[in-house]
């Protein structure tokens, strides 16, 4: 088979992710161009890569100015641009693979699904979730019908306190109208994998959550807006910038920080980029914890908690059904499967999965490129339209967080879609 030909449009760390694969498996995938903004990043890309510097851009609307180059483009850039940045690759006839969440805008959403649906292409979203051999498993054994008639699902996401202070306080996503709330930049996962687990329409959803604790009022007496200018709880705080990132580590997140990872280069962003900002002094807005509680049409309920305040993340569940129920935990790649009638008790140890995501970026790109080959006659696993239903899940919870009211799915649904229609006429 010929090799698929790709452009990867943002060389950040998701980027680079999705681009290893073709390091790993050229004989399937092939980069033929980049589109990255910062110039160090972009000539490490190129040197990795092997992309010359006529499909060099440094920004994905000259990448998608040029006619089409490739067979399929992927999109790792910020929230904000993945609607525009999609709507030309779709456009241009890309087959797309879109990193996650679609757009922080639910009309949006809806009409990217409808384009991609008209030009005849592949629209894949990135919930690396549902490629794991630890989600894929729990899938397996309710189809099977393991536990009887599924009744309750309970996930909980454990962010973890230097995640949430790096990725969520300091960092890209620690601002709604900047990225997207909490609930879409990082749990539109778990939004996802509820919905594919439980397989049925959501009635209804209500959600509880805020920012509590990386507050101005919070801060220490004394802490300076940065941690390197003299912070008097240097020694006891859990998130002085230091004891992050000046170890001996310099993978991510560490690697997020600057493209100079030198002792002197990492000491330099702390002095003068995000990263070394006090946490009680940052301009965040995004939950530090938040609870939401779904009705499907099949009567199971469902609920998911998220929290920054874990010392390891991880993601752990416990299902329920009429003859059973499942425990399990991610980070240990473990299940235990209980049986009500027999009382046996059967841990299932999963494999060691390979590559990121517990081997789910790995499966997504492999599946990716089934997609491309089949010219879009197939729809995969995260198609848009699977996608979006997540996404409304996500929307809805948090307009439920501000609201303090439990939204109707349904009219919830009706009126985003109505919205999208009005949108698209407008611009046509």
């Amino acid at each position: 088979m010929e090799r698929v030909n790709v452009a990867i449009i943002g060389a950040g760390t998701r980027g680079q992710a999705y681009a290893d694969y073709a390091a790993e498996h050229p004989e399937e995938m092939n980069i033929i161009a980049v589109a990255e903004p910062n110039p160090e990043r972009r000539r490490q890309f190129q040197e990795r890569h092997g992309v010359d510097d006529t499909y060099a851009f440094s920004d994905a609307e000259a990448l998608l100015a040029q006619e089409r180059l490739a067979d399929a483009v992927v999109i790792c850039t910020q929230d904000r641009d993945h609607y525009a940045q999609t709507m030309l690759a779709l456009a241009r006839g890309y087959h797309v693979l879109l990193e996650k969440p679609m757009s922080p805008s639910p009309e949006e959403c809806i009409a990217l699904g409808e384009r991609s649906r008209d030009a005849g292409v592949v629209l894949s979203i990135c919930h690396v979730l549902r490629y794991t051999v630890f989600f894929t498993k729990i899938k397996e054994l309710l189809v099977s019908g393991k536990i009887g008639r599924l009744m309750t699902v309970q996930l909980n996401e454990y962010v973890g306190y230097w995640h949430q202070a790096h990725s969520f306080v300091r960092g890209n996503w620690r601002n709604s109208v900047e990225s997207s709330p909490m609930i879409l930049a990082k749990a539109c996962h778990d939004m996802d994998i509820i919905q594919w687990l439980i397989d049925a329409e959501c009635r209804y959803v209500s959600s509880f959550g805020s920012l509590s604790h990386f507050r101005s009022e919070n801060a220490p007496e004394g802490a300076p807006a940065r941690c390197l200018d003299g912070c008097p709880v240097m020694d006891s705080c859990a998130y002085y910038a230091p004891k992050q990132y000046l170890t001996e580590h310099i993978g991510w997140p560490t690697s997020m920080i600057s493209t100079d990872l030198s002792y002197e280069g990492r000491v330099k962003a702390l002095q003068e980029g995000p990263y070394g900002r006090c946490v009680y002094h940052c301009d965040n807005d995004v939950v530090d914890h938040q609870v939401v509680n779904f009705e499907f049409a099949n009567e199971v309920a469902a609920v998911f908690t998220m929290s920054a305040f874990s010392r390891d993340g991880g993601r752990f569940m416990q299902i329920t059904g009429t003859e059973g129920e499942i425990r399990a935990a991610m980070d240990k790649n473990e299940l235990i499967l209980k049986r009500f009638d027999t009382g046996e008790e059967q841990l299932i140890s999963l494999r060691n999965p390979v590559g990121n995501h517990g081997g789910g970026d790995t499966n997504l790109m492999r599946d990716f490129i089934r997609l491309v080959r089949s010219g879009g006659c197939e729809k995969g696993l995260t198609s848009a339209e699977n996608s979006i239903q997540s996404h409304l899940l996500a929307f809805a919870a948090e307009a439920s967080r501000l609201e303090k009211r439990t939204i109707d799915m349904r009219r919830f649904v009706e009126e985003k879609k109505l919205s999208s229609e009005q949108a698209i006429r407008l611009s046509t």
